[in-house]
């Protein structure tokens, strides 16, 4: 059964589903969602340690580098924490990438430094967004999602592109009935949006 309120996975869904059906358009969020939260998490490695634990490791190829309690990782826990109450399946496989998404964002802060990482993390946003808009008023017909529900947006995105190939590769659903339940919820979404972007045009 599905959730109400905060947790209701059903209206989450369908509320960014209603912003990317054509298929173009999905499969660039596909490509370009997740490296938006890996690099968001670069800066945040050279900021000061929230809880005073930091940990120095060193990985596979030789180098060092610092896992450390600071905004970056808190910002990777409230998002894995978020999916696992949405969905615990698919919640915790976002949960682990959340994880390892920080992870290697701090070793790649690390070899960067600062002076370096900060031109690496503005070039990848500067091409991931610029893909995610061409993705909407190309292909989408739509303005983002993130216009109307901001805070949604940037919350459910990385979840939303998860669950969508999960659906797409495995025919994963969180229960069953969701994917129909979802299904009949944009499509009454973008029959209202588009009922009031008639009544703007005449």
């Amino acid at each position: 059964m599905g959730k109400i309120g905060l947790f209701d996975l059903e209206k989450h869904f369908a509320f960014y589903g209603a912003y990317h059906r054509n298929p173009v358009n999905v499969l660039i969020h596909m490509l370009f969602i997740w490296p938006i939260f890996f690099t968001a998490l670069i800066l945040p490695y050279f900021t000061p340690c929230l809880l005073n634990l930091s940990q120095t490791m060193t990985c596979p190829c030789g180098c060092t580098f610092r896992l450390a309690l600071n905004f970056g990782f808190f910002v990777a826990l409230i998002y894995g924490l978020f999916y696992i109450c949405l969905d615990k399946k698919a919640g915790s496989l976002a949960a682990l990438l959340c994880f390892l998404c920080w992870v290697g964002a701090s070793i790649l802060a690390s070899r960067l430094g600062f002076s370096l990482a900060w031109k690496v993390v503005l070039a990848a946003q500067l091409l991931c967004w610029t893909g995610q808009f061409i993705g909407h008023y190309v292909f989408e017909k739509r303005a983002p999602a993130l216009l109307d529900n901001l805070i949604q947006a940037f919350i459910m995105a990385p979840f939303f592109v998860l669950l969508e190939a999960l659906q797409m590769f495995f025919g994963y659903e969180p229960y069953p009935g969701f994917h129909a339940n979802v299904k009949a919820k944009i499509e009454a979404e973008v029959k209202e949006w588009q009922e009031k972007k008639d009544k703007k045009i005449s």
